[in-house]
């Protein structure tokens, strides 16, 4: 028989000394862009604001701050929670860190006027003069 005498041996196949973590490094990297990418949608998501619709309206600034106020009142300034009278304070932080920013509010329907009105307030109080009102379009 051709091939009968054929014997894999253990001992005859070389041993791993080490793994190669670049294909690793590589994926991890790849989910990393992917969670970073599709982050801020599943926590805009989450906030459950539901904007008001309109037809016409532009693009906000790249550079922006976002604050978001519920329809219980809560305003959230980057993502965090923060009381009304801290507002001034956590705005004027931002703006040092960007000068040129412009802030995006993005309040829900059923919050009331005022709310807005009174954030709208003291965000001027705090030196920043431009900011528009997010909506969704019809």
């Amino acid at each position: 028989m051709a091939g009968g005498n054929f014997r894999r041996d253990e001992d005859s196949l070389p041993a791993i000394s080490e793994i190669n973590v670049t294909p690793f490094v590589d994926v991890v990297l790849v989910l990393l862009v992917i969670f970073m990418v599709t982050a801020p949608m599943l926590v805009r998501e989450q906030m459950s604001v539901n904007l008001p619709k309109a037809q016409s309206g532009e693009k906000s600034a790249s550079q922006s701050i976002s604050i978001v106020i519920d329809k219980s009142g809560v305003i959230r300034v980057m993502e965090k929670v923060i009381q009304v009278s801290d507002l001034v304070s956590e705005i004027k932080s931002l703006l040092m860190a960007n000068p040129n920013a412009q802030a995006v509010i993005s309040a829900d329907q059923e919050t009331k006027h005022g709310d807005v009105v009174q954030v709208m307030d003291l965000i001027k109080s705090a030196g920043l003069t431009r900011f528009a009102i997010q909506i969704e379009r019809k």
